[in-house]
C-alpha cells in the first residue's frame, strides 16, 4: 500500500478532494479532539458528493464506545483508540479492502 499524508488540520472537503484526486482505496481519519461525531461523516458525505463513494473509510482517536455506532452506520470502521497496534489497524485496512472494494471491482 502508498500512504498519502494530507498534512495538519485539512478540511473535510480537502481530504475528500485528494482521496478522489489520487484514486484511492481508503481514506483512513484520526481525531484526538472528541470532533469525530462532526468531521468523520462531513469526510464521508465530500467523499459521496466528489465520486468517492466507493473509498473506504476508518477511523480512530478518542471515540467514546456509545458513539461507535452511529459512525458505523455510516459505514466508517475500524474506530480504535490509542494504543491500538499498528497491526492491527493495517490488517483490519487490508482485510476492508480485499472484502469490499476489490469484490465490488471485480462485480463491474
Amino acid at each position: 500500500m502508498e500512504v498519502i499524508y494530507s498534512g495538519l488540520l485539512p478540511t473535510p472537503e480537502e481530504v475528500a478532494q485528494m482521496a478522489v484526486d489520487e484514486d484511492v482505496d481508503v481514506v483512513a481519519l484520526s481525531l484526538l479532539n472528541g470532533a469525530h461525531l462532526t468531521a468523520f461523516p462531513r469526510v464521508k458525505r465530500a467523499l459521496d458528493r466528489k465520486g468517492g463513494r466507493d473509498i473506504l473509510v476508518v477511523g480512530g482517536g478518542i471515540i467514546p464506545n456509545e458513539d461507535k455506532p452511529k459512525l458505523l452506520k455510516l459505514g466508517i470502521t475500524g474506530l480504535y483508540g490509542p494504543g491500538t497496534s499498528m497491526e492491527e489497524i493495517v490488517g483490519h485496512v487490508r482485510e476492508r479492502v480485499r472484502k469490499e472494494r476489490w469484490s465490488a471491482l471485480s462485480q463491474k
